[in-house]
């Protein structure tokens, strides 16, 4: 049985998020994503919900959106501890040219506006374990294409 736990996606869009949950996480933890649901009236509470009911269910989740301030990350955070599961931060560690050159080879609703990546690489916080975090990992999408992990000890970097 898999352990209850919140995992928090954090990193620029087309940076691997989305790819790393369906390598490592598909079969065992729910995905949650606010752009499941683009059209909701607060996209926050509908998460909070959903991650309520899946952790209240005994499943895993993955929470896969930008995440980039510690004020996106408190709700899940308190939310996930109170139902007592372990939190735990991917930070995935790609530059604007990187992620923006991923983001020019999607199609369609897959891909998004460069200013939405500039903005969010503006607001990008590491994680770090004071927000609440049991584990922190640092994710580089190597240029074979797969996935370096590493933990960190008390914040990305470290």
């Amino acid at each position: 049985m898999t352990q209850l736990e919140c995992v928090i996606l954090i990193g620029l869009q087309a940076s691997g998020k989305t790819s790393f949950y369906r390598e490592r996480f598909a079969s065992t933890h729910e995905h949650i994503s606010k752009d499941s649901f683009p059209t909701a009236r607060n996209r926050a509470t509908r998460q909070a919900a959903l991650i309520d009911a899946a952790l209240a269910r005994g499943r895993p989740v993955v929470l896969d959106n930008t995440n980039p301030t510690p004020a996106d990350r408190v709700g899940p955070i308190r939310l996930a501890h109170t139902r007592g599961a372990r939190v735990v931060a991917y930070y995935f560690d790609s530059t604007r040219q990187a992620s923006l050159a991923r983001n020019r080879r999607r199609q369609g609703k897959a891909r998004v506006p460069d200013v939405a990546i500039l903005t969010t690489a503006s607001r990008l916080v590491p994680p770090a374990r004071a927000e609440g975090f049991d584990e922190i990992f640092r994710v580089r999408l190597t240029d074979e294409g797969t996935f370096a992990v590493s933990p960190c000890a008390e914040t990305v970097g470290e």
